[in-house]
């Protein structure tokens, strides 16, 4: 991986946003290092966790085949007909 570091840059010379997270006085130096990010994994890619021992340790269970009313039903108690929490 390529990074390009600087040295004793003053804070002067930084963009603004920079100088407003960063907090420091005017007058103070810092170091810049700009390196390029790792790319991002897309969501929804299970691959990253195909080789984890519990991913899809509940695939054969029937009664979640519709999860969204498998979800749907254990919140149920949670809720009155309007959709409300029960607790104030």
């Amino acid at each position: 991986m390529n990074a390009i570091v600087i040295e004793h840059v003053s804070v002067s010379e930084l963009p603004e946003a920079w100088r407003e997270k960063l907090g420091q006085a005017a007058d103070a130096t810092v170091t810049v290092c700009i390196e390029p990010e790792a790319p991002a994994q897309p969501e929804g890619d299970v691959a990253q966790f195909a080789d984890d021992p519990l991913f899809g340790m509940w695939r054969d269970r029937e009664d979640m085949a519709d999860v969204d009313g498998y979800i749907r039903h254990i919140r149920a108690p949670r809720f009155n007909d309007e959709g409300m929490s029960g607790k104030s």
